[in-house]
């Protein structure tokens, strides 16, 4: 007979699974969907008479002789050369990642040896920066980069970024370095390092972890940004999420719906093998940055 306590017990773990699965069919279950319906034509993936439509794909069937098609990826890739868009959205993220991690390291590192007062109000600062919403940035860095004829490029919109990004970066990185013992910069000066070698070849093997979340969360930004590269790109250097958004049309151009599924899926996936391939890493820097000492 059961006991009152392994009755809990069951009950809890029953409850627990139930709610991951729930999870799973409301994190993972649109993307699966997604995934699936790119491969199909656009009356059977938005069917209204029948949605299992797009799961057996009778128009796709009838339109193309197969259950599957790769025209969308195949429209947003060739025919509106949304490579040119992955290359881009590659400089800009890679640009603002090293440019990020390189002042958000060395920033970080100064401000949490300095015992001095202004590194608080600096980091205040930085916090009340990185609170304000990014389109209300945009409009101090308008003028001059249209004086200056530079509005439209890759470069511009790096810079921004940048901007946006670099307290949270400081932020983050500020807290890593606080959990390293100063002992270890002192031990290594003992021996013989300079300031920027006991920095170099002691701190940053130790905080590695730190650096790669801090790089992956500052990846995210760059790379899922829209408000930002839309306003600062032009439609030749558009990066990915705008050009996926100019695949949905507007009220006076129709748009085609299957290319953006079909970029969708192909900017995902990247994500998903980064985060999985970096998983340990993401998750060590998490748990260092979370407890003290």
């Amino acid at each position: 007979m059961a006991t009152p306590a392994h009755r809990r017990s069951s009950l809890l773990v029953w409850f627990s699974t139930s709610m991951i699965v729930l999870w799973l069919l409301i994190a993972v279950g649109p993307f699966v969907w997604t995934v699936w319906g790119s491969f199909k034509v656009q009356g059977d993936f938005f069917s209204k008479a029948d949605w299992r439509n797009a799961i057996y794909g009778i128009l796709t069937i009838a339109e193309t002789g197969d259950a599957f098609t790769g025209g969308g990826y195949f429209g947003a890739w060739i025919q509106e050369e949304f490579w040119r868009n992955v290359i881009n959205t590659s400089i800009v993220v890679s640009f603002t990642v090293i440019i990020s991690l390189t002042f958000g390291t060395l920033g970080g590192y100064a401000l949490a040896r300095s015992g001095f007062r202004y590194a608080f109000w600096i980091l205040i600062a930085a916090l009340v920066f990185r609170a304000m919403p990014h389109i209300t940035l945009v409009s101090g860095y308008l003028l001059p980069f249209f004086q200056w004829n530079l509005w439209g490029h890759l470069s511009t919109t790096i810079i921004v970024l940048v901007a946006i990004n670099q307290p949270f970066t400081l932020w983050m990185l500020h807290s890593f370095f606080l959990n390293i013992p100063k002992d270890m910069d002192e031990s290594a000066m003992v021996d013989g390092c300079t300031r920027f070698q006991a920095f170099r070849h002691v701190i940053i093997p130790v905080m590695w972890p730190g650096v790669i979340t801090t790089g992956l969360f500052s990846f995210l930004l760059a790379y899922n940004d829209f408000a930002i590269t839309s306003m600062l790109l032009s439609s030749e250097n558009q990066t990915m999420v705008p050009k996926i958004a100019s695949f949905l049309g507007t009220v006076r151009e129709q748009g085609n719906v299957m290319f953006a599924v079909s970029a969708v899926v192909s900017a995902i996936i990247p994500l998903f093998f980064l985060v999985l391939f970096f998983q340990r890493q993401l998750v060590s820097g998490l748990t260092a940055g979370a407890v003290k000492g």
